[in-house]
């Protein structure tokens, strides 16, 4: 079993490095908000403070390198590459799901990155469905264990898994055994998606089980059913996958969704953020971090440099965005009155 889920990764990344899987439609929702420029800022960019505090520790800026691999030789590489730009950029990181590790104990090591990310918050990753699929409180343990992590990240992915061969589709009383994680584990608990959106009704749902955070993965960037499209071994399975490359919620939506029937949630957006303009766009909607993932992946496959250089692109970004609107922080930023729709 375990060399079939590293298998997988390999092909997951190999697609998404390879293929045109962004979501045509629905995008994230992003472009049909702007915000309204001021001349007279009445600040100085220099004075400009993006950090913020997450599990204790001081992070530079909103941020959080989406959890996207690790498993096989290769995304050993990718994921220490990510880790030294987290930690030379000062964000919160979190590794690819670690089934395959826990399964099988051989490849752990793909995973373990604290030794070049010594300061950063970093997110284990487990799959909610998995907890019907015999895993509990001692394999959560073990997975933050594995890293030295700070949370724990439960995700969901019911169309992923239904999209693909034999996945894992008993999603039946997965809430219970959510809430019984978060009650049991010494860590905070985030439950994300992996590209589908939260619902408000879900929202409301994880809130009331105890979870501490919720990344919404929306709609808008990397499209799982075309992942699965170009991963099929048959035409009907294909066609199949290809029907659903417009499912699911806006990034902008979901974020709406969940940020008002969660409010008590940290609130991680992500979901085809790429800029910083985007990154402050989804804070002014009521995110309190921003997640970005495809992007950063091609930067990682060449090097820590340059995954350090897009980062720092994107806070840059980000500074400038705050200085035009006169948000001297990250909580002005939040409360910012000139982020508008477009009509």
């Amino acid at each position: 079993m375990s060399n079939k889920n590293e298998q997988r990764k390999r092909e997951h990344i190999d697609i998404i490095l390879d293929k045109n899987v962004r979501f045509d439609k629905p995008g994230s929702g992003l472009d049909e908000y702007r915000f309204v420029h001021q001349a007279l800022p009445e600040i100085d960019i220099n004075d400009i403070d993006l950090s913020t505090t997450l599990f204790g520790k001081t992070i530079s800026a909103p941020l959080l390198i989406s959890a996207m691999t690790g498993g096989t030789d290769s995304t050993e590489r990718i994921n220490r590459n990510l880790a030294e730009a987290a930690q030379n950029t000062g964000i919160a990181m979190s590794v690819g799901s670690q089934r395959c590790a826990i399964d099988n104990k051989d490849v752990s090591y793909t995973y373990q990155v604290r030794d070049v990310a010594p300061d950063v918050p970093l997110f284990a990753n487990l799959g909610a469905v998995q907890l019907n699929y015999g895993y509990g409180i001692s394999e959560c343990r073990r997975a933050v264990e594995m890293i030295d992590a700070d949370c724990l990240v439960l995700h969901l992915n019911p169309l992923h898994e239904a999209l693909q061969s034999n996945g894992n589709t008993n999603f039946s009383r997965l809430l219970a055994k959510i809430q019984r994680i978060c009650l049991k584990l010494t860590v905070p608990v985030i439950v994300k998606e992996v590209g589908f959106g939260i619902s408000d009704e879900i929202a409301k749902k994880l809130s009331d089980a105890g979870v501490t955070g919720i990344d919404i993965a929306g709609a808008g960037g990397t499209c799982w059913s075309k992942v699965e499209m170009h991963r099929s071994c048959s035409t009907r399975q294909s066609d199949i996958a290809s029907n659903f490359a417009s499912w699911g919620i806006p990034t902008v939506d979901s974020l709406l969704m969940t940020k008002r029937s969660a409010p008590q949630t940290i609130l991680i957006a992500s979901g085809g953020i790429s800029t910083g303009i985007d990154v402050a766009k989804v804070i002014a909607l009521g995110a309190d971090m921003a997640g970005i993932a495809a992007p950063l992946l091609e930067a990682a496959n060449s090097s820590a440099e340059q995954a350090t250089e897009l980062l720092q692109d994107i806070i840059e970004e980000l500074r400038i965005c705050m200085f035009c609107i006169g948000a001297s922080n990250i909580e002005t930023l939040k409360e910012s009155p000139f982020l508008q729709k477009v009509k």
